[in-house]
């Protein structure tokens, strides 16, 4: 038996105690069960974070940009009047259709409206458009209905914010300025953050709000991403103009990056909670499995195993455990919140952005990561005591 190879001990002891797992059943599966729930609530939280981050990211065109008023770092703080935008639609590079420029002066406000899952009211965006916001933005396409006819108090609705909100339905009709305007169509907008909003052509809503011939921000499509140096050159050199062109990905990303970091900082902070008490069971379970099996340890031990294959043994063990829980965590999580559509509050325009959970395959592998530091921290110290055992005192037991 001495002449077994470190390698071969470890694989002698490691498949005998994978084999009498069945045997502590009870304490297993207390171990698997908390580590799944510990994955699935981090995976589950993590997820949130994704699918903002996601949709933010549909949001943008690889050749869209959005000028806001220079200092301005969101739509609700910027603002400027018509013949700025008259300036910026004057710059080099903006794409041109046989409809003219690709350029969409746009206004946004928030009107409150009733949640569907809890009756309570919410901020909803509202943003006038012109028609060539449609054409500027390639992915948007009507799902029901027809689109607002310029000139009247007709509003779409984005898919996301139907889905969330009461009251927006095809044929139903909104409050706005203390008028009712009827909602005459639903639209998708690949999955991005317009499909959160309620669109309304901007002349009609300048005139409900009283904005008089004023905008708060300028969406264009370039003929190539290449022309925005050029762009933004002509614009921030303009001493008529005091404005900040950005692209649009950059945009999106600066709106999601606050919100991104406190979902995250919430997610990880419940799991290294969580994450505690999986560890404390750990620890019993393979404790408990170490004091079962001390006198099989000790005969082991006399037989000429060395100390070093125990260790790995029981670390392996508790390993397994570990993967078994995390996976099992993993997939209630993949199967309970992927896809699953919910709004949280977008704190860099003070409303609700709609999206869909994200439990993509790096969140899973993060997920099962984490079980597998759990497997390590709750076996590594009962493997230490298990190769510690005085051998002569557990063979008197026998």
């Amino acid at each position: 038996m001495r002449g077994f190879g470190a390698f071969s001990q470890v694989v002698a002891v490691a498949v005998f105690n994978l084999r009498n797992i069945p045997r502590r059943l009870g304490s297993s599966l207390t171990a698997v069960v908390g580590i799944a729930g510990v994955v699935a609530v981090m995976v589950g939280v993590l997820s949130i974070a994704e699918g903002i981050m996601r949709t933010m990211e549909r949001s943008a065109a690889p050749n869209n940009v959005i000028v806001l008023r220079s200092g301005a770092t969101t739509e609700m703080m910027s603002g400027f009047g018509g013949d700025s935008v008259r300036l910026i639609n004057e710059a080099p590079g903006i794409a041109r259709t046989e409809q003219g420029l690709l350029s969409s002066p746009e206004l946004f406000v928030i009107i409150n409206l009733p949640k569907k899952s809890t009756g309570t009211d919410a901020n909803v965006p509202l943003r006038g458009v012109t028609p060539t916001a449609f054409a500027v933005r390639d992915r948007f396409s009507m799902v029901e209905g027809r689109r607002f006819r310029p000139g009247l108090n007709e509003v779409i609705v984005g898919v996301g914010a139907a889905d969330e909100f009461a009251g927006l339905d095809v044929g139903s009709s909104v409050t706005v300025s203390r008028e009712q305007w009827p909602v005459v169509g639903i639209f998708e907008a690949g999955g991005g953050l317009a499909e959160s909003e309620i669109w309304v052509d901007a002349a009609v809503l300048q005139q409900a709000y009283r904005r008089g011939n004023s905008y708060q921000s300028v969406v264009a499509r370039l003929d190539s991403g290449s022309e925005f140096q050029d762009f933004k050159d002509a614009l921030t050199t303009n001493p008529q103009l005091n404005v900040k062109p950005m692209r649009e990905a950059d945009y999106y990303i600066a709106q999601s990056s606050t919100l991104y970091r406190v979902i995250t900082g919430i997610g990880t902070a419940i799991a290294i909670v969580m994450g505690l008490g999986a560890v404390f069971g750990a620890l019993n379970t393979m404790y408990t499995a170490v004091s079962e099996r001390r006198q099989e340890i000790a005969t082991l031990r006399a037989l000429g195993f060395s100390s070093g294959p125990v260790v790995c043994s029981v670390l392996l063990e508790s390993l397994v455990l570990a993967l078994i829980g995390g996976a099992i965590g993993a997939l209630l999580a993949w199967l309970a919140f992927d896809g699953f559509r919910a709004a949280t509050m977008n704190w860099g325009s003070f409303s609700q952005v709609t999206f869909a959970f994200d439990v993509n395959f790096p969140l899973l592998v993060r997920g099962i990561t984490f079980a597998t530091v759990i497997g390590l921290i709750g076996g590594l110290f009962p493997a230490i005591h298990a190769a510690r055992q005085p051998i002569a005192n557990a063979l008197r037991a026998l």
